[in-house]
Protein backbone atom coordinates (compact mmCIF):
# COMPACT_ATOMS: atom_id res chain seq x y z
CA UNK A 1 0.00 0.00 0.00
CA UNK A 2 1.20 3.18 -1.26
CA UNK A 3 0.14 7.07 -0.79
CA UNK A 4 0.21 9.53 -3.14
CA UNK A 5 -1.12 12.23 -5.15
CA UNK A 6 -2.95 12.53 -8.45
CA UNK A 7 -0.99 14.49 -11.29
CA UNK A 8 -3.09 13.71 -13.90
CA UNK A 9 -6.15 12.52 -15.31
CA UNK A 10 -6.36 10.46 -18.97
CA UNK A 11 -7.77 8.18 -21.09
CA UNK A 12 -8.98 6.30 -17.45
CA UNK A 13 -5.77 6.52 -15.73
CA UNK A 14 -4.98 8.19 -12.95
CA UNK A 15 -1.03 9.33 -12.64
CA UNK A 16 -0.10 9.25 -9.03
CA UNK A 17 2.91 10.84 -7.86
CA UNK A 18 4.84 8.92 -5.08
CA UNK A 19 7.82 10.56 -4.08
CA UNK A 20 9.86 10.53 -7.45
CA UNK A 21 7.82 7.94 -8.92
CA UNK A 22 4.88 8.11 -11.18
CA UNK A 23 2.53 5.28 -11.06
CA UNK A 24 -0.48 4.82 -13.90
CA UNK A 25 -3.88 3.91 -11.41
CA UNK A 26 -7.36 2.20 -11.92
CA UNK A 27 -9.58 3.28 -10.06
CA UNK A 28 -11.49 -0.04 -7.93
CA UNK A 29 -15.32 -0.24 -8.52
CA UNK A 30 -16.03 0.87 -5.29
CA UNK A 31 -15.73 3.99 -6.54
CA UNK A 32 -17.90 4.05 -9.20
CA UNK A 33 -20.50 2.38 -7.69
CA UNK A 34 -20.37 5.10 -4.84
CA UNK A 35 -20.56 7.55 -7.77
CA UNK A 36 -17.09 8.92 -6.52
CA UNK A 37 -14.70 9.94 -9.38
CA UNK A 38 -11.51 10.50 -8.35
CA UNK A 39 -9.35 14.19 -9.26
CA UNK A 40 -6.26 15.43 -10.06
CA UNK A 41 -4.81 16.85 -6.78
CA UNK A 42 -6.29 14.31 -4.90
CA UNK A 43 -4.59 12.27 -2.15
CA UNK A 44 -4.97 8.62 -2.60
CA UNK A 45 -3.77 5.21 -1.32
CA UNK A 46 -3.16 2.33 -3.99
CA UNK A 47 -2.10 -0.89 -4.39
CA UNK A 48 0.90 -1.69 -6.63
CA UNK A 49 -0.28 -4.12 -9.37
CA UNK A 50 3.19 -3.64 -11.26
CA UNK A 51 6.60 -1.98 -11.76
CA UNK A 52 4.47 1.42 -12.30
CA UNK A 53 1.07 0.36 -12.17
CA UNK A 54 -1.50 -0.22 -9.60
CA UNK A 55 -5.14 0.42 -8.04
CA UNK A 56 -6.75 3.40 -6.04
CA UNK A 57 -8.03 1.82 -3.08
CA UNK A 58 -9.10 5.19 -1.03
CA UNK A 59 -9.37 8.99 -1.73
CA UNK A 60 -8.58 11.07 1.33
CA UNK A 61 -10.63 13.96 2.25
CA UNK A 62 -10.34 16.87 0.44
CA UNK A 63 -10.12 20.22 1.46
CA UNK A 64 -11.75 21.78 -1.55
CA UNK A 65 -12.63 20.58 -5.22
CA UNK A 66 -13.79 22.60 -8.38
CA UNK A 67 -16.23 20.89 -11.06
CA UNK A 68 -15.00 23.27 -13.81
CA UNK A 69 -12.20 22.14 -14.16
CA UNK A 70 -11.94 18.74 -12.11
CA UNK A 71 -9.75 19.24 -9.38
CA UNK A 72 -9.14 19.16 -5.80
CA UNK A 73 -7.16 20.40 -3.16
CA UNK A 74 -6.21 23.61 -4.46
CA UNK A 75 -4.48 26.19 -2.14
CA UNK A 76 -5.16 29.19 -5.04
CA UNK A 77 -6.31 30.09 -8.05
CA UNK A 78 -4.93 32.51 -10.42
CA UNK A 79 -8.05 34.51 -12.68
CA UNK A 80 -6.68 34.72 -16.33
CA UNK A 81 -8.43 37.49 -17.87
CA UNK A 82 -6.99 39.44 -21.24
CA UNK A 83 -6.93 43.31 -21.65
CA UNK A 84 -8.14 42.39 -25.45
CA UNK A 85 -9.20 39.57 -27.96
CA UNK A 86 -11.43 38.31 -25.63
CA UNK A 87 -12.05 41.99 -24.27
CA UNK A 88 -11.57 42.41 -20.93
CA UNK A 89 -14.95 41.53 -18.90
CA UNK A 90 -15.31 42.44 -15.00
CA UNK A 91 -18.30 40.60 -15.09
CA UNK A 92 -16.75 37.50 -16.08
CA UNK A 93 -13.93 38.30 -13.47
CA UNK A 94 -16.53 38.89 -10.63
CA UNK A 95 -18.28 35.14 -11.72
CA UNK A 96 -14.79 33.25 -11.36
CA UNK A 97 -14.08 35.56 -7.81
CA UNK A 98 -17.31 34.38 -6.47
CA UNK A 99 -16.75 30.41 -7.35
CA UNK A 100 -13.06 30.77 -5.95
CA UNK A 101 -14.46 32.70 -2.64
CA UNK A 102 -17.05 30.06 -2.36
CA UNK A 103 -14.59 27.22 -2.04
CA UNK A 104 -12.38 29.30 0.57
CA UNK A 105 -9.15 29.24 -2.33
CA UNK A 106 -7.25 32.22 -2.41
CA UNK A 107 -7.46 34.15 -5.60
CA UNK A 108 -4.80 36.62 -7.46
CA UNK A 109 -6.17 38.01 -10.24
CA UNK A 110 -4.15 38.32 -13.62
CA UNK A 111 -4.56 40.35 -16.79
CA UNK A 112 -2.89 39.54 -19.98
CA UNK A 113 -1.98 40.71 -23.26
CA UNK A 114 -1.83 44.07 -22.68
CA UNK A 115 0.47 44.69 -26.11
CA UNK A 116 -2.86 43.88 -27.67
CA UNK A 117 -5.00 46.46 -25.90
CA UNK A 118 -5.27 50.07 -26.73
CA UNK A 119 -4.23 53.09 -24.69
CA UNK A 120 -8.34 53.70 -23.86
CA UNK A 121 -8.53 50.00 -23.20
CA UNK A 122 -5.55 50.42 -20.77
CA UNK A 123 -6.72 53.38 -18.94
CA UNK A 124 -10.04 51.69 -18.27
CA UNK A 125 -8.69 48.28 -17.05
CA UNK A 126 -6.28 50.52 -14.53
CA UNK A 127 -9.36 51.72 -13.07
CA UNK A 128 -10.34 48.68 -12.20
CA UNK A 129 -7.48 46.99 -11.34
CA UNK A 130 -7.33 50.29 -8.57
CA UNK A 131 -11.13 49.23 -7.23
CA UNK A 132 -9.85 45.12 -6.68
CA UNK A 133 -6.18 46.11 -5.12
CA UNK A 134 -8.83 48.45 -2.87
CA UNK A 135 -10.71 45.41 -1.53
CA UNK A 136 -7.34 44.00 -1.62
CA UNK A 137 -7.00 41.41 -4.22
CA UNK A 138 -3.37 41.01 -5.76
CA UNK A 139 -3.56 42.16 -9.31
CA UNK A 140 -1.17 42.04 -11.74
CA UNK A 141 -0.93 43.10 -15.47
CA UNK A 142 1.23 41.71 -18.19
CA UNK A 143 2.44 41.54 -21.69
CA UNK A 144 3.09 37.92 -22.62
CA UNK A 145 5.49 39.11 -25.54
CA UNK A 146 7.30 41.32 -24.06
CA UNK A 147 7.36 38.69 -20.69
CA UNK A 148 7.09 41.61 -18.16
CA UNK A 149 6.67 40.62 -14.58
CA UNK A 150 6.59 37.02 -15.57
CA UNK A 151 9.29 36.73 -12.63
CA UNK A 152 6.54 38.38 -10.31
CA UNK A 153 4.13 35.42 -11.46
CA UNK A 154 6.40 33.01 -10.76
CA UNK A 155 6.87 33.87 -7.13
CA UNK A 156 3.20 33.61 -6.67
CA UNK A 157 3.49 29.20 -7.53
CA UNK A 158 5.75 28.34 -5.06
CA UNK A 159 4.87 25.95 -2.34
CA UNK A 160 1.03 26.67 -3.67
CA UNK A 161 -0.98 23.97 -5.66
CA UNK A 162 -2.37 26.56 -7.86
CA UNK A 163 -5.11 26.29 -10.84
CA UNK A 164 -5.10 28.60 -13.48
CA UNK A 165 -8.69 29.49 -14.37
CA UNK A 166 -10.20 31.72 -17.21
CA UNK A 167 -12.28 32.09 -20.63
CA UNK A 168 -10.35 30.37 -23.63
CA UNK A 169 -8.14 32.73 -25.25
CA UNK A 170 -6.70 34.69 -22.37
CA UNK A 171 -3.22 32.98 -22.35
CA UNK A 172 -3.46 30.54 -19.73
CA UNK A 173 -1.17 28.06 -21.60
CA UNK A 174 0.68 30.57 -23.18
CA UNK A 175 1.24 31.47 -20.09
CA UNK A 176 2.66 28.29 -19.02
CA UNK A 177 4.64 28.04 -22.02
CA UNK A 178 6.67 31.28 -21.61
CA UNK A 179 7.02 30.24 -17.83
CA UNK A 180 8.52 27.18 -19.39
CA UNK A 181 8.93 26.51 -22.69
CA UNK A 182 9.47 22.42 -22.34
CA UNK A 183 5.66 22.07 -21.33
CA UNK A 184 5.15 22.68 -25.23
CA UNK A 185 1.06 23.15 -24.34
CA UNK A 186 -0.81 23.41 -27.69
CA UNK A 187 -2.29 27.19 -27.53
CA UNK A 188 -4.82 28.56 -30.49
CA UNK A 189 -5.26 31.73 -31.80
CA UNK A 190 -8.91 33.24 -30.89
CA UNK A 191 -11.32 32.75 -33.31
CA UNK A 192 -12.33 35.83 -35.22
CA UNK A 193 -16.01 34.08 -35.79
CA UNK A 194 -16.44 33.86 -32.39
CA UNK A 195 -14.74 35.95 -30.82
CA UNK A 196 -13.65 33.28 -28.47
CA UNK A 197 -10.50 30.79 -28.07
CA UNK A 198 -10.99 27.30 -28.77
CA UNK A 199 -10.34 24.67 -25.87
CA UNK A 200 -7.23 23.60 -26.63
CA UNK A 201 -6.45 22.55 -22.94
CA UNK A 202 -8.36 18.79 -22.77
CA UNK A 203 -7.05 17.46 -19.74
CA UNK A 204 -6.49 18.43 -16.51
CA UNK A 205 -2.69 18.02 -15.35
CA UNK A 206 -0.09 19.46 -12.19
CA UNK A 207 2.57 20.91 -13.15
CA UNK A 208 6.07 21.77 -11.58
CA UNK A 209 6.71 25.54 -11.27
CA UNK A 210 8.86 27.14 -8.85
CA UNK A 211 8.55 24.18 -6.36
CA UNK A 212 4.79 24.40 -6.76
CA UNK A 213 2.01 22.35 -8.94
CA UNK A 214 0.43 24.57 -11.18
CA UNK A 215 -3.05 23.03 -12.83
CA UNK A 216 -3.54 24.14 -16.76
CA UNK A 217 -6.99 23.83 -17.31
CA UNK A 218 -9.67 23.90 -20.38
CA UNK A 219 -10.91 27.06 -20.32
CA UNK A 220 -14.60 28.19 -20.58
CA UNK A 221 -16.53 31.01 -21.17
CA UNK A 222 -19.51 30.61 -18.93
CA UNK A 223 -20.37 29.75 -15.24
CA UNK A 224 -23.46 28.76 -12.67
CA UNK A 225 -23.90 28.90 -9.18
CA UNK A 226 -25.75 25.68 -8.81
CA UNK A 227 -23.78 25.16 -5.54
CA UNK A 228 -24.59 28.96 -4.15
CA UNK A 229 -27.43 29.74 -1.92
CA UNK A 230 -29.08 33.13 -2.38
CA UNK A 231 -28.63 34.25 1.31
CA UNK A 232 -24.60 33.13 0.80
CA UNK A 233 -23.85 34.93 -2.21
CA UNK A 234 -23.14 38.35 -0.96
CA UNK A 235 -20.18 36.76 1.48
CA UNK A 236 -18.35 36.12 -2.10
CA UNK A 237 -18.37 39.89 -2.33
CA UNK A 238 -15.56 41.13 0.07
CA UNK A 239 -17.15 44.49 0.55
CA UNK A 240 -20.57 42.80 1.19
CA UNK A 241 -19.58 41.05 3.45
CA UNK A 242 -17.85 43.13 6.06
CA UNK A 243 -21.19 45.30 5.91
CA UNK A 244 -24.23 42.79 5.75
CA UNK A 245 -24.07 42.16 9.79
CA UNK A 246 -24.97 46.18 9.82
CA UNK A 247 -28.42 45.71 7.94
CA UNK A 248 -32.04 45.49 9.97
CA UNK A 249 -32.52 42.23 8.38
CA UNK A 250 -30.19 38.84 9.38
CA UNK A 251 -31.40 37.21 6.02
CA UNK A 252 -31.08 40.25 3.50
CA UNK A 253 -30.55 40.00 0.03
CA UNK A 254 -29.21 43.59 -0.44
CA UNK A 255 -31.87 44.47 -3.12
CA UNK A 256 -35.58 45.70 -1.62
CA UNK A 257 -34.96 45.20 2.01
CA UNK A 258 -34.99 48.82 3.81
CA UNK A 259 -32.23 49.58 6.02
CA UNK A 260 -29.91 47.81 4.07
CA UNK A 261 -26.07 48.93 4.39
CA UNK A 262 -24.79 47.53 1.84
CA UNK A 263 -27.38 49.23 -0.39
CA UNK A 264 -26.55 52.45 1.33
CA UNK A 265 -22.89 51.68 0.51
CA UNK A 266 -23.72 51.41 -3.11
CA UNK A 267 -25.25 55.22 -2.78
CA UNK A 268 -21.89 56.72 -1.16
CA UNK A 269 -19.82 54.89 -3.90
CA UNK A 270 -18.27 52.69 -1.13
CA UNK A 271 -19.47 49.79 -2.80
CA UNK A 272 -19.05 50.30 -6.82
CA UNK A 273 -21.65 50.48 -8.66
CA UNK A 274 -20.32 48.00 -11.25
CA UNK A 275 -20.00 45.42 -8.24
CA UNK A 276 -22.99 45.95 -6.87
CA UNK A 277 -25.32 44.97 -10.49
CA UNK A 278 -22.99 42.34 -10.56
CA UNK A 279 -23.85 41.00 -7.57
CA UNK A 280 -27.95 41.56 -8.23
CA UNK A 281 -27.44 39.45 -12.01
CA UNK A 282 -25.81 36.57 -10.13
CA UNK A 283 -28.71 36.98 -6.97
CA UNK A 284 -31.26 36.71 -9.55
CA UNK A 285 -29.97 34.13 -11.46
CA UNK A 286 -29.89 31.50 -8.38
CA UNK A 287 -32.90 32.92 -7.44
CA UNK A 288 -34.82 31.47 -10.90
CA UNK A 289 -32.67 28.36 -10.43
CA UNK A 290 -35.07 25.15 -11.07
CA UNK A 291 -35.34 23.09 -7.67
CA UNK A 292 -33.05 20.66 -6.74
CA UNK A 293 -34.56 17.67 -5.66
CA UNK A 294 -32.83 14.86 -3.60
CA UNK A 295 -32.84 10.90 -4.16
CA UNK A 296 -32.30 10.31 -0.26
Amino acid sequence: MKEGRIIKALSGFYYVQSNSTVYACKGRGVFRNKNITPLVGDFVSFDITDEDEGYITKIHPRKNELKRPPIANVTQAIIVNAASNPSFSSLLLDRFLVLVESNRIKPIILITKKDLATLQDIEQIKRYIKNYERLGYQVTFISLETANKLDKIEKHFEDEVTVLIGQSGVGKSSLLNTINPSFKIETNEISTRLGRGKHTTRHVELLQVNNGLVADTPGFSSLDFNAIEAEDLSNYFIEMKALKVQCKFRRCFHHKEPQCAVKQAVETGEIKQYRYDHYLQFLQEILERKPRYSND
